[in-house]
């Protein structure tokens, strides 16, 4: 049987518990859970092919009435990640849903019910990404301008490239953002973040991700909105489409920092995976590979996040 779940936020530095597992089996044996908010990068797949036995994982867990979302900081619409999903070979149907950063970041965008999103302007610089494709912003009613000067608000879904007022993209060096960056900070417009990590696993290594350049933004002095993990805005949506109480949620990520950080402050269960971004780190040289709890213990303490159990990988 699965020992009592420790409560996240009642964790403290100094008392950090954790329960490590083989597998999701036992833990979905009891039922414990009502609802599961899963990561997708580093968890389900690299961005470019499935975790062995992630897909089989997922299959056996709805056989246990699993309500199961996936919530993600990617930058792209949520039907657009359901669909990549299913090129990956996963069943979209097994999901309620999905919610990403992109998806919420459109949604307060397009309604501006939200009073620190009714009183941006309409004017935005736009970064965005080239190789992975450009962001589209139909619908948003928003005017894309290239000098900081005549812009109202940043708006970064990602790291490759500025948005042109023809609807291109331009390439830009990482570099060269943050030199946009200072500009805008110095006329102190805000910035909105529609994926917040840091970085990603793609095809095993990590890319930089726009959250580097709301850290950075930050530093310089700029207001940043985080339109995804760790804020609990993207865990609340989770809990309003599964009608599940943050007692019975449980969040799967591999990302101390985000996911982990992220389920602390909603007040829900998590499970870290430590094949994803932070597999390097913690010395693991293969997928599934073990570490030891006092790895995991160190690097949690220093991320200040604190999971309820801890996995090599999502499999059963």
């Amino acid at each position: 049987m699965i020992g009592r779940c420790v409560s996240a936020q009642s964790s403290k530095p100094n008392e950090l518990k954790f329960q490590t597992l083989n597998g999701i089996q036992e833990l979905a044996e009891t039922r414990r859970f009502k609802a599961w908010f899963l990561d997708q990068f580093g968890v389900l797949h690299d961005g470019k092919q499935p975790y062995p036995g992630a897909i089989s994982t997922l299959e056996k867990l709805a056989t246990f009435g699993a309500k199961m979302v996936i919530i993600s900081n990617s930058s792209r619409r949520a039907s657009t990640t359901l669909e990549k999903l299913r090129i990956l070979g996963f069943d979209p149907s097994l999901f309620i849903g999905a919610i990403t950063s992109g998806e919420l970041t459109h949604q307060y965008l397009q309604r501006r019910d939200d009073a620190w999103f009714a009183s941006l302007g309409r004017s935005c610089i736009h970064m965005t990404w080239s190789d992975r494709g450009a962001i589209s912003l139909e619908g948003l009613g928003l005017e894309v301008v290239e000098n900081a000067q005549e812009a109202d608000f940043i708006l970064a879904h990602g790291t490759e490239a500025l948005g042109l007022s023809s609807g291109a993209a331009l390439p830009m060096k990482l570099d060269d953002l943050e030199k946009i960056l200072e500009l805008c900070a110095a006329k102190k417009i805000p910035m909105v973040v529609a994926n917040p990590d840091f970085v990603t696993v793609e095809a095993r290594a990590l890319r930089v991700m726009p959250g580097t350049l709301a850290a950075t933004y930050e530093k310089l002095g700029g207001e940043v909105k985080w339109m995804g993990k760790p804020d609990k805005i993207i865990y609340k949506s989770a809990m309003e489409m599964t009608a599940v109480d943050a007692s019975d949620c449980i969040a799967i990520g591999d990302s101390l920092h985000h996911d982990i950080k992220g389920a602390n402050a909603a007040g829900i269960a998590s499970a870290f995976i430590t094949c994803g971004i932070h597999a390097t780190e913690l010395g693991l040289g293969k997928f599934g590979e073990v570490t030891d709890d006092n790895s995991i213990h160190a690097l949690a303490l220093q991320n200040n996040a604190y999971p309820t159990y801890v996995l090599p990988s999502f499999t059963w």
